[in-house]
């Protein structure tokens, strides 16, 4: 096989069919789309964080409490268990 150095050929290409736009409609720039179709999809788990109930920070406290006074049982074992399981497993 022989290499030559040619130039290809110019070909006419038709630029990209562009939908329509009216005079009264704004352009959509394609990161303004991408913005609008991710907060579309954070809006589920924003309306779940909302719906979630506070942390008890009093609770929290007292349950480290108990723990650090060895008042409430604590098996790493099973907490390990329970963290691969949650995560599947992985790695």
């Amino acid at each position: 096989m022989r290499i030559t150095p040619q130039r290809p050929e110019r070909r006419d290409v038709a630029p990209a069919e562009r939908p329509a736009t009216s005079p009264t409609a704004p352009a959509v720039r394609p990161a303004a789309a991408a913005e609008a179709s991710g907060a579309a999809l954070l809006e589920p788990a924003q309306a779940a964080l909302r719906a979630a109930p506070e942390i008890d920070l009093e609770r929290v406290a007292a349950v480290k409490a108990a723990l650090a006074r060895g008042e409430a049982p604590f098996d790493p074992e099973r907490l390990a268990a329970l963290i691969d399981r949650y995560h599947g497993g992985r790695g």
